[in-house]
């Protein structure tokens, strides 16, 4: 079966000032359910991921184990589906246009590569970091298909450098290539606004934290082109099942159970056609 090429409908999303949603799923029926909800586009998390395998975030799922997982969401429904790669599952530039390739293989329709030296927190020196995006990007442009690369700078997020460091990182990705860039949680809006008129490429944004109580429209007048969920739409299921947990087991109180998703709802979404 010849497989349909995903990647130009997705990059035709990126429009800065008018950002779309990558609704993050872990697992099929999420992505389903996202879909059937209004997804335009699903992302894997690598933090949903490995919650779904019992261990924590961080370098501790297996390229082989996340690529069979991005396929899964790709098999799930007709959407773009971009994959959550951490650093792409290795240190040389060489690990990350094997990546990309792969993911190309796999029927993505983008992916992303953060520059955070896994499992550490400590990020990759500058040139390294840029030689790394670099070997990523000239592998998706030798691909048989299109496909969207995010190049991530994390070290705000993790407290390793600052948002100036930041921006340096991103518009430096930028010139090599990327098709996206990404600054997980920037100190401020304003921060996130002058990376925005700065950078050649789109920016994503990340609903999670503090910027849960930011708009789409605000992130719009930011001129963000993409706005991802990571693991926080993850963590309200989590929520959901350690507060009923807690009142069932502590309390013997089954209430919290009644606010369950209807089961034939459910079903309708599981079991709509696919295009």
């Amino acid at each position: 079966m010849t497989r349909h090429d995903p990647g130009p409908a997705f990059r035709a999303l990126h429009q800065p000032g008018n950002p779309f949603i990558l609704a993050n799923a872990w697992d099929q029926g999420s992505a389903k359910m996202l879909a059937g909800l209004g997804a335009q586009a699903i992302g894997t998390s690598s933090s949903a991921h490995a919650f779904t395998l019992g261990r924590p975030d961080g370098g501790t799922v297996t390229r082989d184990e996340a690529l069979a997982h991005a396929a899964d969401l790709v098999a799930a429904t007709p959407l773009p589906v971009s994959g959550d790669f951490e650093n792409g599952f290795g240190d040389a530039p060489e690990d990350c246009a094997e990546t990309v390739r792969l993911s190309v293989e796999a029927g993505l329709a983008g992916l992303s590569i953060e520059d955070t030296a896994l499992p550490e927190q400590s990020p990759y020196r500058f040139d390294e970091a840029v030689a790394r995006i670099r070997a990523a990007v000239a592998a998706a442009r030798a691909a048989p298909r299109d496909i969207v690369l995010c190049a991530r700078a994390d070290g705000v997020l993790t407290g390793q450098y600052d948002m100036d460091e930041a921006m340096r990182r991103c518009l430096a990705y930028a010139e090599a290539g990327a098709d996206c860039v990404y600054t997980p949680i920037p100190p401020s809006m304003e921060d996130l606004a002058r990376l925005c008129a700065a950078s050649p490429a789109p920016v994503n944004a990340l609903a999670a934290g503090p910027y849960t109580k930011v708009s789409r429209a605000a992130f719009a007048a930011a001129g963000v082109a993409r706005i991802s969920l990571g693991s926080a739409l993850a963590s309200v299921t989590h929520r959901a099942i350690y507060d009923a947990a807690t009142a069932m087991f502590d309390d013997g109180d089954f209430s919290p159970l009644a606010n369950g998703f209807g089961g034939r709802k459910l079903a309708a979404m599981l079991t709509a056609p696919t295009k």
